[in-house]
């Protein structure tokens, strides 16, 4: 059964966010409207350090992480031309809490100043600086929407040049389709509290340089030989528009014999665990999440 929080949630969004981002089709706007830093307090016990490296980003580490203990690589949202680092904290902190995991964070270059394949190859940059300076490869990947799909991509990426792959991946309301063809679209094109079915198709237009193919695997991860992939664990709406983005993936990673869970949700919004602080199933989101990446990073150990 759905939150109380969760009905109120959409419904403010529906009627205060929905339509004037859908109204503005200026791309500085969105991106000041997006770009709102994280407002919480910092728990005690976590450390966040920004870094330059290869590309800059922060570390979200706990106190109770020891030094060599595994780095998960998160890539945040923003439909590739919005937030940051800092906007994602109430994600990254929480997967750091658990004292698990190493959190990087990188400050990933943004469309339209810098278009396809700038993202994925400051993905893969940080992939390679964590080995270089750890001596481990990156042992779990996540993102959120625009950053899912770049988790994923980056994952064929990795898998395609000979590199070794994380143990696990993750992706919460992934864009995985920027030919735009999932059937919510349509369906939830009034449901979704964030966007309409044609906010995602405009998103090749801003992301995509002139010439490049959207079905092309490391744009929409869902038309890729998904076949060797890690573990994943796949989190969206049932009213997002994105939602078949995320289903028909699973079902393509099924077929290719990956190790898929997907969980459809009930009346949230996209990407829902940003809300964690007062949403209920944002906590248990995440907390399902951080449950998977261990028995995942675990099993891998023990094979």
């Amino acid at each position: 059964m759905s939150s109380i929080q969760a009905h109120i949630l959409t419904i403010f969004l529906r009627w205060r966010i929905k339509k004037p981002i859908a109204a503005n089709a200026n791309i500085a706007a969105i991106r000041a409207k997006l770009d709102i830093p994280y407002r919480g307090k910092i728990p005690s016990g976590i450390q966040i350090t920004k870094v330059q490296g290869p590309i800059p980003g922060e570390w979200v580490v706990s106190d109770r992480a020891a030094p060599d203990a595994p780095v998960m690589l998160y890539l945040h949202g923003g439909g590739f031309f919005a937030c940051s680092s800092a906007t994602h904290r109430a994600v990254t902190i929480a997967f750091a809490r658990s004292g698990e995991l190493r959190v990087f964070v990188p400050d990933y270059r943004l469309a339209p100043e810098h278009r396809f394949p700038a993202a994925l190859d400051d993905a893969i940059a940080c992939c390679d600086w964590i080995v270089a300076t750890t001596g481990r490869a990156v042992a779990a990947i996540a993102g959120d929407s625009a950053g899912g799909n770049l988790a994923l991509a980056t994952l064929l990426q990795l898998r395609d040049t000979g590199r070794e792959l994380p143990a696990v991946g993750v992706a919460f309301s992934a864009v995985t389709d920027l030919a735009a063809t999932g059937h919510s679209l349509i369906e939830n094109d009034r449901r979704d509290a964030l966007f309409f079915g044609d906010s995602i198709a405009r998103l090749a237009d801003v992301y995509l340089p002139s010439g490049v193919d959207v079905c092309n695997p490391l744009v929409s991860p869902l038309y890729g030989d998904l076949t060797g992939l890690p573990p994943l664990l796949l989190h969206v709406g049932a009213d997002e528009v994105l939602r078949d983005d995320s289903v028909r993936f699973a079902a393509r990673a099924r077929a290719a014999q990956v190790d898929v869970t997907l969980r459809v949700w009930p009346v949230v919004p996209h990407v829902w665990q940003l809300m964690a602080q007062f949403l209920p199933e944002g906590r248990q989101s995440l907390q399902e999440a951080i449950t998977f990446i261990a028995q995942a990073m675990e099993q891998s150990r023990t094979r």
